[in-house]
């Protein structure tokens, strides 16, 4: 299990313990992280995941607070899915056809939906994507396009979907990071600037209320992931088999 699932589930027996209700504020982080034994790095990476689950909330300013009963934690939902990934990479098109059928949705939806404040924190997420993309961060850029499209869930306002798309928050993560990685290292760097753009335009169809717009964005969006990785893995196995030719006799 990974650090921040080990934090996260410390930080929810002293949730429980301390009888915290949906709508309490939790203790100082300085406190906290003395109370669990664990530094305040540790802390906020598993703060962050359980506000991705939408158990936790923070709000600058004014603290993080329990928002759902902490016996809600999904940590184990997609486990059997995460062993798959480790074992077989060819599992992130399965992913990607989830996400599509999702997303096409959850887009559209919060295209209809959105208030002001959901179109703020989308910009956030954006504006956070490319700000660690410039600074060559693979690993927080890739959690902010993941918290990109989950923002992009709550904005729809569908209750049911946003859950399924928080559980699947972790599984995505490693897909998006894989992907990135992937994409940028055999393809070339500009496919960066073609996922800004794309996930620009998408958040753009959703400011303006295009649900038809934001539907197609992100149908092409996924469709060019998925050309990419396709055409990757035949060059790779190109590659593969000319490898194993015998090598010409000399004359």
């Amino acid at each position: 299990m990974r650090l921040s699932d080990q934090v996260a589930e410390k930080l929810l027996s002293l949730i429980q313990a301390r009888n915290i209700a949906p709508g309490g504020r939790l203790p100082a982080e300085r406190g906290l992280a003395q109370s669990l034994g664990v530094s305040r790095t540790a802390l906020r990476e598993a703060i962050q995941k359980l506000s991705s689950h939408g158990i936790l909330i923070s709000r600058v300013g004014a603290g993080t607070f329990l928002t759902a009963d902490a016996h809600q934690w999904p940590q184990e939902s997609m486990s059997p899915l995460a062993a798959l990934m480790q074992h077989d990479p060819q599992y992130r098109y399965d992913v990607l056809e989830t996400r599509c059928a999702l997303e096409t949705s959850t887009a559209s939806y919060a295209a209809q939906r959105a208030t002001d404040a959901d179109k703020a924190k989308i910009q956030r997420c954006f504006d956070q994507m490319v700000d660690y993309q410039q600074r060559g961060n693979a690993e927080l850029s890739a959690h902010a396009d993941a918290q990109f499209h989950l923002a992009i869930a709550e904005a729809s306002h569908n209750l049911v979907l946003l859950q399924v798309m928080r559980g699947l928050f972790d599984l995505m993560l490693s897909t998006v990071a894989q992907n990135r990685r992937i994409m940028v290292i055999q393809d070339s760097p500009s496919s960066h600037d073609k996922l800004t753009h794309q996930h620009q335009a998408l958040m753009q169809s959703i400011l303006d209320g295009d649900a038809d717009q934001a539907r197609a964005v992100i149908g092409q969006h996924l469709d060019y992931i998925r050309a990419t990785l396709v055409k990757m893995d035949e060059d790779a196995a190109r590659r593969d088999r000319a490898a194993r030719l015998p090598s010409p006799t000399p004359p």
